[in-house]
């Protein structure tokens, strides 16, 4: 019997729809969270502990690579926070059918980069 099935399957060749992409930023999104909260945290730490430390808080935060950094983790933040209310809106039966989640993944899309280019303009 022969079989045709393909043996290894190239992952990046292939077509991923929509909500697929979506659910595994989604993902993505809440590992960079997990991550850059410690760095948040740090600086949070760095701040509270003294006078010195609140100004040596700021001076890291005033710098170009650092400001980036926490606009990737705020986008983390918006992106995750806005796919986990599309969620919450499929968990109550609305946007299940395959148009409703085509229709939610561009919805979550278009309303995160709205909110993580509104981030980037007050971060910078």
């Amino acid at each position: 019997m022969k079989d045709n099935r393909p043996v290894n399957l190239d992952l990046i060749a292939f077509k991923w729809p929509l909500p697929a992409l979506t659910s595994i930023t989604h993902r993505i999104s809440g590992v960079l969270l997990f991550i850059g909260t410690a760095l948040l945290l740090y600086l949070l730490q760095l701040s509270l502990e003294s006078e010195a430390g609140f100004r040596q808080a700021t001076e890291i935060l005033a710098t170009p690579l650092v400001k980036f950094v926490v606009w990737v983790v705020v986008s983390a933040l918006l992106y995750h926070l806005i796919a986990g209310l599309k969620h919450l809106i499929m968990d109550f039966g609305i946007g299940e059918t395959l148009e409703g989640g085509k229709t939610g993944a561009v919805l979550t899309i278009i309303l995160s980069a709205i909110a993580i280019i509104a981030a980037g303009v007050w971060i910078w």
